[in-house]
């Protein structure tokens, strides 16, 4: 059994202990006691080094933890471990921000956390909630912020499970439970690590909410996480204010208004473009001579769009026309044809060869490669 010296010191930087056990060539190592934290409840493991061997990975194996290693260590030897300090703070303001977070959540809203999962960025929480909108989330916001600047104790306690311990989420466990509480707020059952004070968690920000399954999930940054991505996020509104040469508090109805003033360019071009490919198919039907049949036929290569299927129906609209659009990338082919043909355009379609159909004056198709595109083109010319 490996002894968890972070249950009772999450501040623990550095330890000592023996390797008791080694596995995968030394690779795996499992000590006697470890300030290691492993993978567990929402919260990734610690990094660090044994003797100077970068971990790179802790796993929990319930009542033993291994030591994935970069380098194999000799069984049966004492060990110094280092812990990624800096990783270790940053984890535990996340997982005692989601403490305060989903207290916060049940003690406004009574609104129970599903799930955590702590990332590199940022965590998240799933919310037994359908939906929740920005008021809620102000208030919950700046809820947290008065616990924080309260900076209350965040304690570490061990309690048996039969006893009446007023946990925000009941415990299915037995025996000897190890809570985590803040004062006159939460008790959780929980094996992670954690902060000594609300303040050292603060700020909590609320990045965004999104469905999930039916319920809520919000995204979330705390502590020095916290401070960096406001200071990201002020730089990159600095930036777009700067390139809009307007201060950054207006940006928003400035970019709203360039929105609303390219969609109107794209649907102004989109006539003009629909209008000029009229006129090409107009000016197309004009140059082409009758076959023998009498009928006007073309062939045109190029990408099957709105452009290509009004220049094809603008050729055939004068009358005794078949109009043929040939694209190679993805293969496939355009077909029109005038009502007074005698040619139904899907069912020709159809015969060469082509997956695909549409109406007698209309059609559209594709195949599979290049050859069969050519053997289609050769049947319908």
């Amino acid at each position: 059994m490996t002894q968890r010296l972070y249950y009772h010191d999450c501040y623990r930087r550095e330890f000592t202990a023996r390797v008791v056990e080694i596995a995968d060539g030394g690779l795996r190592a499992y000590l006697d006691c470890t300030a290691f934290y492993p993978t567990s409840g929402g919260q990734p493991s610690d990094l660090g080094t044994l003797s100077g061997i970068e971990v790179r990975e802790v796993v929990d194996q319930e009542d033993r933890i291994a030591h994935l290693l970069k380098a194999p260590l000799a069984p049966d030897i004492e060990v110094s471990g280092h812990i990624d300090w800096a990783r270790r703070f940053d984890h535990m303001q996340q997982h005692t921000g989601q403490h305060l977070l989903s207290a916060v959540l049940v003690e406004l809203f009574d609104i129970p956390t599903l799930s955590f999962h702590m990332g590199a960025a940022a965590s998240t929480i799933e919310l037994g909630a359908s939906a929740m909108d920005s008021s809620h989330i102000e208030r919950v916001e700046e809820r947290c912020a008065e616990i924080t600047a309260q900076a209350r104790p965040v304690s570490i306690t061990f309690e048996d499970a039969s006893s009446d311990l007023g946990l925000r989420k009941a415990s299915q466990r037995v025996g000897t439970l190890r809570i985590v509480s803040i004062e006159g707020l939460d008790h959780s059952a929980c094996g992670g690590t954690h902060v000594r004070s609300t303040a050292e968690a603060a700020p909590i920000l609320i990045r965004k909410t999104e469905k999930s399954r039916g319920n809520v999930r919000i995204e979330f940054v705390c502590g020095a996480r916290a401070r960096r991505q406001a200071r990201r996020d002020f730089q990159t509104l600095t930036g777009i204010g700067r390139s809009l040469s307007v201060p950054f508090e207006e940006t928003p109805a400035l970019v709203a208004a360039q929105i609303d003033k390219t969609k109107a360019l794209e649907k102004t071009c989109q006539r003009l473009a629909t209008e000029l490919a009229q006129r090409e198919g107009r000016e197309l039907y004009a140059a082409t001579p009758p076959g023998a049949s009498g009928l006007r036929r073309t062939l045109q290569r190029g990408p099957i769009d709105d452009a290509m299927r009004a220049r094809a129906q603008a050729f055939v609209a004068g009358g005794k026309a078949v109009f043929l659009a040939i694209c190679d990338e993805p293969c496939s082919l355009l077909m029109a044809a005038s009502s007074d043909s005698g040619i139904h355009a899907g069912d020709k379609i159809k015969a060469a060869g082509a997956r695909g159909g549409g109406s007698q004056t209309l059609a559209q198709g594709s195949v599979p490669d290049s050859p069969t595109l050519e053997a289609v083109i050769r049947a319908l010319c």
